[in-house]
């Protein structure tokens, strides 16, 4: 992946959950994606932290959204490797949180882990 691909793909993942557009975020992302996160077990209820596949994925990101109706993201900087991106942002609760996505030759997220500067909160 060039370096200005992976930050196209960065600034329009924040800008796609900024506008919460679910549907956009989904393109994003190849039907067999793997999404870890210490909040699914908390959200989806799914003890092991990973997802798989775009239905697993989307209806844990909906809840997330119903449960953070003022979810927004402050970009703080993007980082590119050969097949991933950082994604470094401050949520809409001052939270520092980095989002690493690997994506396959097609240009789609294939794996994606969440991880936070703050631990997740029940409920």
């Amino acid at each position: 992946m060039r370096h200005d691909e992976g930050v196209r793909l960065g600034e329009g993942w924040v800008a796609d959950w900024n506008r919460h557009d679910l549907d956009a975020v989904m393109a994003r992302l190849s039907d067999d994606i793997m999404f870890s996160s210490p909040h699914i077990p908390v959200i989806a209820g799914e003890p092991s932290g990973v997802l798989s596949g775009k239905e697993a994925v989307r209806a844990y990101w909906a809840r997330a959204l119903e449960l953070l109706p003022d979810l927004h993201f402050d970009l703080v900087d993007v980082n590119v490797g050969h097949d991933a991106v950082a994604v470094r942002y401050v949520n809409e609760r001052g939270n520092t949180s980095t989002e690493v996505l690997l994506v396959g030759p097609d240009g789609l997220v294939v794996r994606g882990a969440g991880t936070y500067a703050s631990p997740p909160t029940s409920g």
